[in-house]
């Protein structure tokens, strides 16, 4: 026991001593890293850095344009530091001569000068500081070799226009790249111009270096080829072998004995991105081989041995690199799997705020819900309000005829029971006789009161407030019971919306190479394939393909054979076909649904009007269902048109919202019954089929009998609920139906259900009309149907008159499975 106890303690604080040197190395890491920004960024010691290298660079070994334009980008983006960066300047200037020195100095008091003179009539400053630097390196150094010479050449003015269009070029550049040296601008990826310029202006701070060297060894050398290495491991073969041709550039351009660097610059920034999967040694073989085969045409003034030396100084610099540094920098590289993996990490972040905001909303709509529905719940301060609504009756009446009665006292004091009771019976006979009270108890009021009459009238005009207040009262509850259940079915589509969100695409790596295999096997070229469903009727597969020449290739051999592999019907859903030869074609492809609908409609207005009180409506809606609804507005003509119209047109945009079809038509009564005092009403004969199982959901809100025909046999579909609009709370019934395949639906307004003359009973004639028909065309047994209804009547039309008849049937594939072989079906 003591031995168990023993290890239990020493084992946690072997583990703490392990670790505590590795934690407080990463501190000493990150205190050092902020340090070093606190030094060189925040308080400006890299620009005096820069500022010094950049003061003694040379072009064609006698043009110096680096220096004003890092001066001008400085004084325009951080004026702050722009004296520290003009220190640097003429320091590194005076390294090479005190004329140098005095010129770069000269040149930035001539620019601030004629800045400060202009800056009041500039609009864009941004775009006027090249100009300024363009003519202030004109300016300045025309004049200074006047001074010097004491007269101007044409090789002068060449020289100087020169190097003024390069001071010109040279801000733009500095002006792109000197934000991302600050501490303060953090960017999720930078663009090509910024990496470009970013990797010119790194260049041209090395050609300061040009004339360094350590035992031997050129720094130039070595810093230009670790810069390529590092792009090239970071950013592959592409930005490596950029780096390398705009490095060698423009040090050829500072010293043309580096003209042949330029050639192994570019190609071992290409060998290096080439090998970058072999990681760090992969890249450090790449700028050697580059080396060795370079290195054996050009000497560039110095042995092979020294090349390889430089190379393996530049190979050490790059190994050492600690790695939080490559990744820090690969994340802002687009095209990276760092940078992609940063934007997927910032789009999931997004996608888990809008979730959980739309999550919030939802659970606000239910609170809401929850607070309006809470009001129809009997509290116990609610028990006793009848008795309360009672007093406060009595208290009226009393009000009005007993407080100026010289019997007051005698009835209400005295006789206070009695007087409670006569008036509560009087209030009762009243309510449930129309106003009149039996001669019992008139006389018994009449010897008991001495106002008898007057309190009788005035009991019955408070029964007709008393009765009002109370309408209002159960009209205000019914509104918030409505109210509560339109929030409710809000907050489940919002609920729902935030898991929709939050739904990643699953990983189906396994699956889309079987596919890809099965597919190519079977020789057809696939560029790519993502699946991001697999469940069963609800797959969901994109395919980028080859131009396929208009062949329907996507629907006559992949979908089928796409159906074989996962052991369901699959069809081309959507097909983004290339509009030139050498192009591609995207293509998704889902499960197919196990039945279709097809319906028909045959209407006519009454009297053989154009507007006709009936409207219809059929529609797919997205969770796989389909809807078929008629609206009869009340009368007929446009008003009848309207009504109809907008009850369906409502009921469609709150249905393919996703909210339950009860709550869609309980919304659509509410808006119906609130917009408007005139009674106009409207019925709605729903119909909700499952395309998956065939099931059929019939909602009828005052509409007639729908009818199923299935061979022989008619199934009658029927409800009792009021119109749409004449009452605010209304429990909906719905009816329930499996159909089959093959089966007739067959819905109709009034006027054709009641239309038939002289007949008694209208649900046996239609039956037997049904029962007749001998076609199953939709559109034939709709027209029939009309005639054989009009027929009745003599040719006339004497209301609107609407019937749709729908038919069932099973979704089969234009082709069929191809079978696969040699191919393991997958599993779901």
């Amino acid at each position: 026991m003591a031995n168990s106890v023993e290890r239990n303690v020493v084992q946690p604080l072997g583990e703490v001593n392990f670790t505590k040197p590795k934690w407080e190395f990463t501190k000493g890491l990150n205190k050092f890293q902020q340090m070093c920004e606190t030094i060189f960024l925040k308080k400006g010691y890299l620009l005096l850095l820069i500022g010094f290298l950049l003061g003694r660079a040379l072009i064609l070994a006698q043009l110096t344009p680096f220096s004003l334009p890092f001066f001008a980008a400085v004084y325009f983006l951080r004026k702050e530091k722009a004296p520290i960066a003009l220190i640097g300047l003429i320091a590194g200037a005076a390294t090479l001569s005190i004329p140098h020195a005095v010129s770069a100095f000269g040149i930035s008091f001539l620019f601030l000068l004629a800045y400060r003179i202009a800056k009041k009539w500039l609009t864009n400053e941004i775009k006027a500081l090249p100009f300024f630097v363009f003519f202030t390196i004109i300016t300045g150094k025309l004049l200074e070799a006047f001074i010097v010479t004491k007269q101007l050449a044409l090789f002068d003015g060449m020289m100087a226009g020169v190097e003024a269009s390069l001071g010109f070029i040279l801000t733009l550049i500095f002006v792109q790249s000197l934000p991302l040296l600050s501490v303060n601008k953090r960017k999720q990826s930078l663009k090509i111009e910024e990496i470009v310029c970013l990797i010119i202006m790194l260049a041209t701070v090395m050609t300061g270096t040009i004339g360094w060297t350590v035992y031997g060894l050129s720094i130039e050398h070595i810093m230009s080829r670790y810069l390529v290495v590092l792009f090239a491991f970071v950013a592959g073969a592409t930005v490596g072998s950029t780096v390398g041709v705009v490095t060698g550039l423009i040090f050829s351009l500072a010293n043309i004995t580096s003209f042949y660097h330029m050639s192994l610059l570019a190609f071992a920034g290409l060998l290096g991105g080439l090998l970058k999967d072999g990681r760090k040694i992969g890249v450090s073989a790449g700028l050697l081989i580059a080396t060795l085969l370079i290195g054996m045409y050009g000497e560039g003034g110095g042995t092979l041995y020294k090349t390889l030396l430089e190379t393996a100084a530049a190979i050490f610099l790059f190994i050492f690199t600690p790695q939080a540094l490559l990744t820090k920098l690969a994340k802002h590289i687009p095209g990276t799997t760092e940078h992609a993996a940063e934007q997927q990490q910032y789009m999931r972040k997004m996608r888990d705020v809008t979730a959980q905001r739309v999550a919030q909303f939802s659970n606000v709509f239910q609170a809401l819900s929850k607070s309006f529905s809470s009001y129809d719940k009997p509290s116990e301060w609610e028990e006793d309000e009848g008795a309360r609504e009672l007093d406060y009756f009595l208290s009226n009446v009393t009000e009005k005829t007993c407080q100026t009665c010289f019997k007051k006292d005698h009835c209400w004091t005295r006789n206070f029971d009695t007087t409670y009771d006569y008036m509560k019976e009087i209030m009762n006979e009243m309510e449930y006789n129309h106003g009149d009270l039996s001669p019992k108890l008139s006389r018994e009021w009449e010897k008991h009161c001495t106002r008898s009459k007057k309190v009788t009238d005035t009991i019955q005009q408070e029964l007709t407030f008393y009765h009002a207040n109370q309408k209002l009262k159960k009209q205000v509850q019914e509104s918030r019971r409505l109210v509560a259940e339109q929030l409710l079915g809000v907050s489940e589509v919002m609920g729902d919306f935030a898991k929709e969100i939050q739904r990643e695409r699953e990983n189906h790596h396994k699956q889309e190479e079987l596919i890809l295999e099965a597919l190519q096997e079977f020789g057809i070229q696939i560029e790519q394939v993502e699946i991001y469903s697999l469940e069963q009727r609800n797959v969901d597969i994109d395919m980028t393909i080859p131009y396929c020449n208009g062949h329907g290739e996507c629907e006559k051999l992949i979908a089928p054979m796409l159906s074989d592999i996962l052991g369901e019907s699959i069809v081309v859903s959507s097909e983004d076909c290339s509009t030139f030869p050498n192009g591609f074609c995207h293509v998704t492809f889902r499960s197919s649904k196990a039945f279709t609908v097809e319906s028909a409609v045959a209407h006519a207005a009454k009297d053989g009007g154009f507007l006709s009180g009936d409207s219809y409506s059929t529609m797919e809606l997205g969770c796989g269902k389909y809807a078929i609804a008629i609206s009869d507005g009340m009368g007929n003509g446009e008003r009848a048109h309207v009504e109809s119209k907008e009850t369906l047109q409502l009921l469609q945009k709150i249905l393919q919202s996703g909210i339950e079809e009860k709550v869609a038509i309980k919304s659509v009564n509410s808006v119906l019954s609130l917009r408007t005092t005139d009674e106009i009403f409207s019925t709605l004969d729903l119909a909700m089929i499952d395309l998956q199982n065939a099931g059929a959901e019939f909602l009828k809100i005052g509409s007639t009998p729908s009818f199923i025909k299935r061979g022989d046999k008619v199934i009658k579909i029927q409800a009792s609920n009021l119109p749409m609009g004449i009452i605010q709370e209304f429990e909906v019934d719905v009816v329930s139906e499996q159909l089959k395949a093959g089966d007739l639906l067959i819905m109709m307004s009034d006027g054709i259900f009641e239309g038939p003359k002289h007949v008694e009973n209208f649900d046996l004639w239609m039956k037997r009309k049904i029962m007749e028909l001998k076609t199953e065309d939709p559109q034939a047994v709709a027209d029939l149907i009309m005639e054989e209804v009009i027929r009745s009547r003599s040719g006339f039309i004497e209301d609107d008159m609407t019937v749709i008849v729908a038919k069932v049937k099973h979704n089969t594939p234009k082709w069929t499975s191809i079978p696969v072989h040699k191919i393991r079906k997958m599993a779901n």
